[in-house]
């Protein structure tokens, strides 16, 4: 799997005279409809499988839409002009801004899907069930489901069929410092917010614009679990699964997973599968809980943001040896095909940017490492295949080397890739240009290499350890292993170019199932350039890589 994060409301918007906290009037907001066939295409050249459509689902929003029935939201709950994806108003209806024409939106959606499925594409979205919108309501839930909260019981802190947690008596304060907030807002009793804040004073650091949903966990009383009966809570976001998948949704991407207990889970993501075949995506972040979410909570894949992630970002920036990425690995041994891997989304600073590398290029290495490793999935974010740098000051989100998610805005990288429509990426620097033919390079490599997909692995890092002409701090090498083909890959984070001579130890030969010094047809498998080789214990391999670059080598043995 090769995942694209997208976020449609800024794919295709063009529109480059953008005004900091602009509304969508003046700013622009992309479509649906920007992801035409050509579109779709063209992100499946990159050697794209997956496209993860972020933002889809209807959240809290400052543009008003009540001439289309959909109530208004308060300014004091929204952060940003746009709104926040992850604050959702409505679990069974689409964000209005991505249509083209409001009423027909569910529509638009649908056609998307039809539209990704035809291309080649599978359809990921996000599935948020730790939280909702301050004012949730559904205008678009089928007729026989009761609205989240509509059914409590307010009175009490906590009842294992209330859908969201109380403090009883007390209104909310909220105290998020926006200016902008034209009255104040008001909530009787509080309800208890996202980021499990349990009180009713609510600082502007906290998800003051979410309610907490209540799986049936007493938080109050030491976590105490109360599943039996099952809560009403389980119910309803079970329907809302079946809902989206429904729509030919192929997978979800759950928004802080950990945060939700794994005994639902564990219940509802079976009950999916019975009738969809859908693939579930973790956002989690305590390694600790990553074999229940896997083996009790059946969720597929899990973010490896914690490990390899935080590693591999240390290494590209020279705080950390390229060691580090071998007891990153080591962590996870034995799930190491449930991890997703990733350098950039949009909870994290563009590798570009000031507040990370400054720079698109240590990316390169960085993205060979997360891509080539292993056979677990790997993800992009949406500009940086041409190193966007996420520097913009946007309104709510503020200059801090991160895409805005709040904000009515757009993407100069994109812009220059799309110019008008054509995708002919006319207006991207020579820079750029190369910067993607070398990441479509990497991603079709991990996408369509039967070695890649399926075949062992092996760390040279410790045979190594001792070299002169290898760099245990700016360089990492392993070997990949499939039927008649060995892969060496050899990356270099240095700034400058570097010859390096790796040793082939004889474990390797005996771990992989390979001999020794047999003649191979070598292909370079991100230049295309083709020679003969072998791999040799006798010898170290030698190869010379220019600053912040790699070379994956596939040696063929016994060609037909």
């Amino acid at each position: 799997m090769v995942i694209y994060q997208v976020l449609p409301r800024l794919f295709g918007n063009l529109n480059a005279d953008l005004v900091p906290d602009g509304r969508m009037e003046e700013n622009g907001v992309g479509k649906f409809s920007a992801f035409t066939s050509l579109a779709l295409n063209k992100i499946k050249e990159l050697g794209v499988t997956h496209i993860w459509y972020t933002g889809v689902i209807e959240h809290a929003t400052r543009t008003d839409y009540t001439r289309y029935g959909i109530r208004q939201d308060h300014p004091s709950v929204v952060k940003g002009r746009a709104g926040s994806p992850y604050a959702i108003k409505d679990y069974y209806d689409v964000d209005p801004d991505l249509a083209e024409d409001v009423p027909r939106r569910m529509k638009e959606f649908e056609q998307l899907v039809e539209r990704t499925h035809a291309a080649g594409l599978k359809v990921i979205m996000d599935f948020i069930p730790n939280h909702v919108a301050r004012q949730y309501h559904s205008d678009a839930k089928p007729a026989y489901v009761a609205d989240l909260g509509e059914q409590d019981n307010t009175l009490h802190a906590f009842d294992p069929q209330n859908n969201f947690y109380y403090i009883p008596g007390q209104p909310l304060y909220l105290r998020s410092g926006d200016s902008r907030d034209s009255f104040e807002y008001t909530e009787f009793p509080a309800k208890v917010a996202g980021n499990d804040h349990f009180d009713a004073f609510l600082g502007k650091n906290d998800w003051y614009e979410t309610i907490k949903l209540n799986y049936g966990v007493d938080y109050l009383n030491g976590r105490t679990p109360h599943f039996d009966p099952i809560p009403d809570t389980w119910h309803k976001m079970l329907d809302i699964l079946l809902f989206w998948s429904s729509k030919g949704v192929d997978g979800f991407r759950c928004d802080m997973a950990e945060m939700v207990p794994v005994a639902f889970w564990n219940r509802v993501i079976p009950e999916v599968k019975k009738k969809y075949p859908v693939c579930f995506i973790a956002e989690i972040y305590n390694p600790a809980e990553y074999h229940n979410y896997i083996f009790k909570g059946h969720f597929d894949y899990l973010y490896d943001k914690v490990g390899l992630y935080d590693t591999v970002r240390a290494v590209m920036c020279g705080y950390a040896p390229a060691t580090e990425i071998t007891r990153a690995w080591q962590a996870v041994e034995g799930i190491q095909a449930h991890m997703l891997n990733f350098l950039e989304n949009h909870d994290e600073q563009r590798i570009a940017s000031g507040f990370f590398a400054g720079d698109a290029r240590p990316g390169i290495p960085g993205m060979i490492v997360s891509a080539m490793m292993h056979a677990n999935p790997v993800m992009i974010y949406s500009g940086q295949e041409f190193g966007e740098r996420g520097m913009d000051e946007e309104g709510f989100s503020g200059r801090d080397g991160r895409t805005t998610i709040f904000d009515y805005w757009s993407v100069e990288s994109l812009r220059n890739w799309i110019h008008e429509g054509k995708f002919d990426g006319g207006m991207l620097s020579a820079d750029q240009q190369a910067l993607y033919k070398e990441y479509a390079a990497i991603l079709r490599v991990a996408a369509s290499e039967p070695v890649m997909i399926r075949g062992g692995f092996h760390d040279l890092m410790y045979a190594n350890a001792n070299n002169p002409c290898f760099d245990l701090h700016r360089q990492y090498a392993f070997l990949r292993k499939y039927r008649n083909e060995v892969v060496l890959v050899i990356v270099n984070f240095a700034t400058e170019e570097r010859l390096v001579k790796v040793h082939i130890p004889a474990g390797a030969f005996e771990s992989l199932g390979f001999e020794d010094n047999q003649p191979a047809v070598v292909s370079d498998l991100l230049s295309g350039e083709q020679s003969i080789g072998t791999l040799t214990m006798a010898c170290p391999y030698e190869v010379t890589l220019p600053a912040n670059t790699g070379k994956v080598l596939k040696f063929t043995y016994h060609p037909e």
